[in-house]
């Protein structure tokens, strides 16, 4: 059912901070900022030859990355995502084999212009993912 590694996200604390590791110290091609309000952040991707990384910084009082970022001052990894042929079709399958979706279980439209969900990490060992439709 999974598809390609699409991301890594990272939670961070300094935006700027994080842009200037990625780009100048290890020589990343470093997006520029895009705010999702939608999802409450601010993305940053770096491009790599056979995936990218997601730099996640809070957009509002309300962003998810603002609460992970309280229990993680220092930032860290967030999530990974994973690409999926059709989105409806892996939700269905995924629900009825015992996985949480996250929210109201639809889709939402992610950093990249295409459905997205997030599945439970604790029936991810541990992991958070996010589902987006190739």
């Amino acid at each position: 059912m999974i598809g390609r590694l699409n991301h890594v996200a990272i939670a961070v604390a300094d935006l700027d901070a994080a842009v200037a590791t990625y780009r100048d110290t290890l020589g990343g091609n470093v997006s520029a900022p895009k705010d999702e309000p939608d999802h409450g952040v601010t993305t940053v991707f770096v491009e790599l030859p056979n995936t990218k990384i997601e730099l996640l910084y809070p957009l509002g009082e309300n962003s998810p990355i603002a609460a992970f970022l309280e229990k993680n001052p220092s930032g860290g990894m967030h999530h990974v995502c994973y690409e999926v042929d059709d989105i409806m079709v892996a939700r269905d399958k995924l629900v009825e084999n015992g996985a949480r979706v996250l929210g109201s279980g639809e889709p939402k439209i992610g950093a990249h212009g295409k459905p997205v969900l997030f599945l439970h990490p604790k029936d991810f060992c541990g992991t958070l993912v996010e589902l987006e439709q190739a």
